[in-house]
């Protein structure tokens, strides 16, 4: 594959500057093949002064070029750009006839066929450059346009996109005429959807996915649409500008890499979120705030769009915030909204819990970045910053923000920026001048302590007595300003097992003086209700209060922020792995809310069990780890904790040290007390006896057998990957490395199945051999499969100093790519970091010449 140029932010400054795009005309054509399909496009255009400038393009075949009706020579498409020379100023036609290739990786056109009964299916995924790969464009975000889409599809097909479509007769659809947008926004999904459609506010609203999937979407569509009315009215009250599109579809598509993408008019959800087997209510409330999330992008992302990819954090962490927010607002509408019942205490805790660790941990690497970074240079540059701090410390800092503003004044400013904005481009600078109109608080100075800075702050309480009071300091590392709320508790006279809260002080860091706070309570907690972002620690008390009272504290997103701080303390090497899996074991079995018992045990039984403990003490945490499990079932044997039970049985499947109870389940199809085994946990307990040596690949192949399906796939490619056979690995290596026929999915699954914790010695010769071959796959097949390689395939549970120096090797000498730098920095940080955990014998001499030495090279390397 040829590479690409990458555009850089000089040269969309420039073109920005010398042209106005109007309008493009795009037809394509679907029926022209498996491999390729037909792009005609029309761009009209005006140059503000005479000069040269160029359109993107990557076609597999340029057919012909017309400028003003002037034939250019397609052999002067170079690296993916064609060069548009002497362009007089004014009005401007060009038009391109292409054959593009689809894709298997989930960038632009992907085309996937359903193993399940055939039919087949594309959909286009345009960020943040891949347009390219489905129509000519000049493409930048602030060079918008209107957009007329027409489709050529096989009979029997339904054609998507993000204006309402016409179906004109032999498989012709004519799409709507967009409002002015961004050329990475625009989508087409075309194949033979099951659809459910409907209307609200006067707008036809719809809900589609493949065929094989219509009982499943059925059983959910009135939850999903529900959802998905009281967002949007939730919205139209929040926001003045009414939805500016002209219909809101939503298409559950397959192999999809991201969770959602927020085509105006058509949002593209990875289709999982159609449950084929049982889910939590907790990840049912994921759906709704992933629904909401892209919702809210209708507004603040494809209304008013950025002007350059710096401030792609603009776009994600407002859509994350309000994602939450309104989530956990239109729960409480009532009618035709989820009860608050079904969703507990809400999506904050789950951020807390989730989100919010996802975020501290891209914090605390070298590949760390300001939320609000200065410049990014370039296109690919851009594409790095989609993490943890663009979306969870991004949305962090807007609770922040609108808890220090005040709501109204939050909201004051967000309207008046769509205002000012609507069908525009905008910075952070007009974003922060837009809130600052609506207050006399210093929002410049907010946003540069907030936005221009990096890492985490951490907030210690020191608590002073005399004469019976005690007052507080917070002892504050760190430059950021936070309001926060600090939780006084005491011990339950009634209950000794219970804590109560006493008080909750709003505090102010930095302090203008101690705060008193009264006799010294059992516990205090900063940062109670989680309002700011920082690490918490503890004073001596309050540690010993919560080794015996953590499950004792009433409020879940109290609960969320110990066990947050917890786990930080572990990362840090403050507090022992050991330890917390005591925690774990004296308090989970108590927990009611899911989030909190879901990221516990992946804590406990990931980075944890494989990884921050040696082998010799591995069996004692999956011991430690299955008792806690076994514990939560029988607490759930009554059947009132349906949520909490399916969690356990994950788990136990997952940490199970010996087959004989989980092999016992396979084979009656039940756990005992419930549930059924539905597919995803057959396929669980069949990867975890592949992995323990105690199924083979016809018992594989008979699974596959009762479950054909796209999901059934990706199983049997996860347990044939985990299998402890030389052959079977050497098979899985070359098909993820040497071959390009896995699909982005599949490439996922083999990868997830082929590092096992028990099989260090089986696949020790692969350490070294990942490194070059990462970096050759990254070359060839792009971005997408070079995170899922760095990512998914990087040998994680070799956690020793070869394997990081290999990886440091690679950094500096083998010239990845981009997308895998990035992924490769992160993963090694996170080796390095298992490596302290584990302590001074396990780093040996990588650490005996200085750990802080060897980050500042990383770091270096990193960038």
């Amino acid at each position: 594959m040829a590479c690409m140029s990458v555009l850089t932010r000089d040269e969309a400054q420039l073109r920005a500057q010398h042209l106005d795009v109007h309008r493009y005309t795009v037809e394509l054509d679907l029926t022209t093949g498996d491999e390729t399909f037909d792009s005609r496009t029309v761009i009209r255009f005006t140059a503000r002064s005479a000069g040269d400038t160029f359109v993107e393009l990557k076609p597999a075949v340029l057919r012909a070029v017309t400028l003003d009706g002037q034939p250019l020579d397609p052999e002067s498409l170079q690296d993916g750009r064609l060069p548009l020379r002497n362009l007089g100023a004014g009005e401007h036609e060009l038009r391109v006839d292409a054959a593009m290739r689809y894709s298997r990786t989930g960038e632009g056109m992907h085309r996937f066929t359903d193993p399940s009964d055939g039919e087949t299916y594309v959909y286009t995924q345009m960020f943040m450059d891949d347009v390219q790969r489905v129509f000519a464009a000049f493409d930048q975000p602030d060079l918008k346009a209107v957009f007329e889409v027409s489709v050529r599809a096989p009979e029997g097909w339904t054609v998507l996109a993000n204006g309402i479509t016409e179906q004109r007769g032999d498989g012709h659809w004519q799409a709507a005429p967009t409002p002015p947008i961004s050329t990475y926004l625009v989508a087409v999904a075309a194949g033979p959807w099951h659809s459910v459609r409907t209307e609200h506010r006067g707008l036809p609203f719809g809900i589609h996915c493949r065929r094989s999937l219509a009982p499943h979407l059925e059983a959910d569509a009135e939850e999903i649409l529900d959802v998905t009315r009281a967002c949007f009215d939730r919205y139209h009250e929040k926001f003045e500008e009414p939805y500016p599109f002209d219909s809101y579809d939503q298409a559950f598509v397959p192999e999809f890499n991201a969770g959602a993408m927020e085509n105006p008019g058509l949002v593209t959800f990875r289709d999982e979120f159609v449950y084929r087997s049982a889910v939590t209510d907790t990840e049912r409330q994921t759906r709704a705030m992933v629904i909401a999330h892209e919702m809210a992008h209708m507004w603040f992302g494809d209304l008013v769009t950025l002007t350059w990819w710096d401030d792609i954090w603009l776009n994600e962490s407002f859509a994350e915030y309000m994602g939450y927010q309104t989530t956990a607002e239109a729960a409480l509408l009532g009618s035709g909204g989820p009860s608050p019942r079904r969703w507990g205490t809400g999506p904050w805790t789950e951020f807390g819990v989730a989100r919010k660790a996802w975020g501290y941990d891209a914090d605390q690497r070298p590949t760390t970045h300001p939320v609000a970074p200065e410049k990014v240079d370039d296109t690919a540059s851009a594409l790095l910053n989609f993490d943890g701090i663009s979306y969870a410390k991004g949305a962090s800092a807007l609770r922040q923000l609108a808890a220090w503003l005040g709501e109204k004044e939050f909201l004051a400013g967000i309207n008046t920026h769509f205002a000012r904005h609507k069908f525009g481009n905008a910075t952070l600078a007009d974003f922060i001048d837009s809130l600052a109109s609506a207050t006399d608080r210093d929002v410049p100075a907010w946003a540069d302590s907030w936005l221009r800075t990096t890492g985490v702050d951490k907030l210690t309480p020191v608590v002073a007595a005399a004469d019976g009071t005690c007052t507080l300091t917070v002892d504050h590392a760190g430059s950021r300003p936070h309001r926060l709320a600090v939780g006084l508790y005491d011990h339950d006279i009634a209950d000794e097992g219970r804590l109560v809260l006493r008080e909750r002080l709003d505090l102010d860091v930095p302090q203008a003086a101690p705060q008193p706070i009264g006799k010294r309570p059992a516990l205090l907690l900063l940062n109670d209700g989680d309002l700011t972002y920082a690490k918490v620690r503890f004073d001596a008390e309050s540690f010993g209060t919560l080794r015996t009272g953590l499950s004792g504290l009433p409020d879940p997103l109290t609960r969320a922020v110990v066990w947050n701080a917890l786990r930080d303390a572990v990362r840090d090497g403050e507090l022992p792995p050991a330890a917390y899996l005591e925690t774990a074991r004296t308090h989970l079995p108590h927990e009611t809310d899911l989030a909190i018992a879901q990221g516990v045990l992946a804590f406990a039984s990931g980075p944890i069990a494989d990884q921050y403990l040696g082998p010799e003490d591995r069996p004692a945490a999956l011991s430690t780890l299955t008792a806690l499990c076994r514990d939560l079932l029988r607490r759930t044997e009554d059947g009132d904790h349906p949520g909490l039970r399916l969690i356990a049985v994950r788990y136990l499947i997952s940490v199970a040290a010996h087959p004989h109870t989980i092999a016992a389940w396979l084979a009656d199809g039940t756990v005992p007390g419930g549930p059924e085994l539905d597919p995803e946990l057959r396929w669980r307990i069949l990867g975890r006896l592949a992995a323990l040596g105690d199924t083979d690949e016809a018992a594989i192949a008979a699974e596959l057998d009762r479950d054909p399906s796209a999901t059934g796939q990706e199983g049997a490619a996860r347990c044939r990957a985990a299998l402890p056979d030389p052959q079977v690995k050497r098979a899985a290596w070359e098909a993820m490395f040497a071959g390009d026929d896995l699909s982005n999915y599949l490439f996922t699954a083999t990868a997830q199945g082929f590092w096992q914790p028990e099989q260090a010695d089986l696949v020790r010769e692969y350490v070294p051999r990942f490194y070059p071959d990462a970096v050759a796959l990254s070359a060839r097949r792009g971005p997408a499969l070079a995170v899922a390689a760095g990512r998914w395939a990087f040998p994680a549970y070799a956690v020793d100093t070869e394997n990081l120096r290999l990886g440091e090797a690679c950094l500096r000498d083998a010239d990845p790519t981009p997308a895998l730098r990035r992924t490769l920095a992160d993963r090694l940080d996170d080796l390095a970091r298992a490596l302290r955990v584990r302590g001074p014998q396990a780093q040996g001499a990588q650490e005996g010449n200085g750990g802080q030495e060897d980050r500042e090279a990383h770091r270096a390397m990193a960038e």
